[in-house]
């Protein structure tokens, strides 16, 4: 098993190996392998791509929510666009299914005091608010033990926040995070002691302190009303005007704050008056809701149990402008970044960019196929699926100096070689004979993004040979991931996508190796895959 790199190969683990695969008994007795025996080991899960010892959770989960990447999903109500779809329960129940921890609820007033669930002023369908919290309360900890946060947009009256209050309190009942955990009253609690909790992230009423205080008091009736500034989404003019450059490196200086908010774009302001029910407010514990206005005011007056949910194109503007700052102040605080509003067709940003400097809810349309939502999958393979996934050293450390955009002489960098062997019943094309061709593509940090193709193999879908050698040298390969990707060659309507499998790439066996394919809508294409040979030194 050398080829195979497997270090701790035994004659007992071959002699497993026999038993399992070789279907002649003869041969089987004789403690020896026939082809036939060969082919359906190598064919089998042990000869996967994927490195089995990431298909479970084997992360340290006790460090603090802010140190890991979590799966989270944008308006996940919805199944289509954002102005005329369906608003649909599948959103909720799919997204769990696929490990998603941070789904989006936005809460607007319904017709007999009932709070109901859609995109407001649009044509998109609503749902019962009850019956949203119903579905997840039923799917939330089949794929994962780990805590599911309900991000709440909330629209609603304060007399139909009592009733969303309500309705959490009885469907979840102790499942239900309503007080702070011994010994994280003053700082955030990990994945491991949140197993099976419910948080509510939302707009909330004084302190932490305060609420303590406050337990066990009826709160109905009680509302609270207050001043907030709330931005006006500015969106790119389109223009194509070259990006700005970096305005050097911020140590949370007021004056050089000052001169990034210039460069960025200053972002405009209305103020409105909210009105916001205790009961609803006191369900928030750790995940309150906060309008994020600088790095420079985050660290001198955010607390510990605030977040902030950023726009894509300032939070662009932002990882390419003051990335290190933009890092410091996710290694403090969970930081979303949610899709811009132009996005009317569910489309989706390339999530990579944000991943690189730390922010923890990366939200995305999970109902819309594409390379991004092939970019989430992948990364959230790792750690059992469970939706969390812990950061980078780099990314967590109070002295970090990593700059995305910056790779340090002192980098240790992946060697990755990648021999494609051949295809397996490839899908078949909309024609009947495909010319079929292989992306393998690298994405992580600016200086990673490549990729490679291999030569086309004239109709032939069912076993093509290419036997082509790829190299990669990966700076970062702690935050790269790695795509295959099979597709037909079309001379003039662009090539046809066929298959595709996203992957870490520090999630990679060794050896030879089998690629399994799935859909545009992440469907297993099984027996469909590709055959190849990894290696790789650092």
């Amino acid at each position: 098993m050398r080829e195979q790199y497997t270090l701790d190969f035994n004659k007992s683990i071959a002699s497993e190996i026999i038993q399992k695969y070789e279907p002649i008994e003869e041969v089987k007795q004789a403690h020896q392998m026939s082809f036939e025996g060969f082919r359906r080991y190598m064919d089998s899960s042990e000869c996967l791509l994927f490195d089995n010892k990431c298909d479970h959770v084997y992360q340290d989960m006790t460090h603090p929510l802010t140190d890991y990447f979590i799966s989270s999903s944008h308006n996940t109500y919805l199944i289509s666009d954002q102005l005329w779809g369906p608003s649909d329960l599948w959103g909720y129940i799919s997204a769990l299914v696929k490990g998603c921890r941070c789904l989006e609820i936005d809460c607007w007033d319904g017709s007999q005091n009932e709070p109901v669930v859609y995109h407001g002023y649009t044509f998109t369908s609503k749902l019962l608010f009850k019956t949203v919290i119903q579905a997840i309360n039923k799917y939330a900890f089949l794929a994962s033990e780990y805590p599911v946060v309900l991000s709440l947009e909330n629209h609603c009256s304060p007399s139909q926040q009592e009733v969303m209050a309500d309705s959490l309190l009885a469907t979840f009942g102790d499942a239900l995070l309503s007080y702070t955990l011994d010994n994280f009253s003053d700082r955030l609690p990990s994945p491991e002691a949140l197993k099976f909790k419910i948080l509510v992230r939302n707009k909330k009423i004084g302190t932490l302190h305060e609420t303590l205080e406050r337990k066990g008091s009826d709160m109905h009736g009680k509302v609270e009303e207050f001043e907030e500034e709330e931005e006006i989404e500015q969106e790119e003019d389109g223009s194509g005007a070259k990006e700005p450059e970096p305005v050097g490196d911020f140590q949370d200086d007021l004056a050089k704050e000052e001169q990034l908010k210039r460069v960025v774009g200053i972002p405009l302001f209305r103020k409105k008056k909210i009105k916001i029910s205790m009961a609803l407010s006191d369900l928030v514990i750790y995940t309150k809701v906060e309008k994020f206005k600088s790095f420079h005011h985050s660290h001198l007056y955010q607390q510990f149990n605030e977040s902030n949910s950023i726009g894509e194109s300032q939070a662009r503007k932002l990882t390419k402008l003051a990335a290190r700052e933009f890092i410091l102040h996710t290694r403090r605080f969970i930081t979303r970044v949610y899709p811009k509003a132009l996005r009317a067709d569910s489309s989706n940003f390339n999530p990579q960019e944000f991943w690189n400097v730390g922010c923890q809810m990366v939200a995305l349309n999970f109902q819309t196929p594409g390379v991004p939502m092939d970019l989430q999958n992948g990364k959230f393979l790792d750690n059992g699926c469970s939706g969390y996934v812990l950061k980078p050293r780099f990314l967590r450390d109070k002295k970090t100096k990593f700059n995305p955009h910056k790779v340090q002489i002192d980098s240790n960098p992946l060697t990755l070689t990648i021999r494609l062997i051949s295809g397996i019943q490839l899908p078949p094309s909309y024609q009947n004979k495909a010319d079929t061709l292989v992306i393998v593509e690298i994405f992580g940090v600016p200086n990673d993004q490549m990729k490679q193709q291999s030569r086309v193999i004239k109709k032939n879908a069912f076993n093509p040979r290419w036997n082509e050698t790829f190299t990669f040298v990966i700076q970062v390969p702690e935050l790269a991931l790695i795509r295959f990707v099979a597709e037909n060659q079309g001379l003039i309507a662009g090539n046809e996508f066929l298959g595709q499998y996203t992957l870490p790439v520090l999630c990679m066996n060794r050896g030879y190796r089998r690629v399994p394919l799935f859909s545009k809508m992440g469907e297993s294409l099984e027996p469909a895959s590709l055959f190849i040979y990894v290696w790789y030194i650092r």
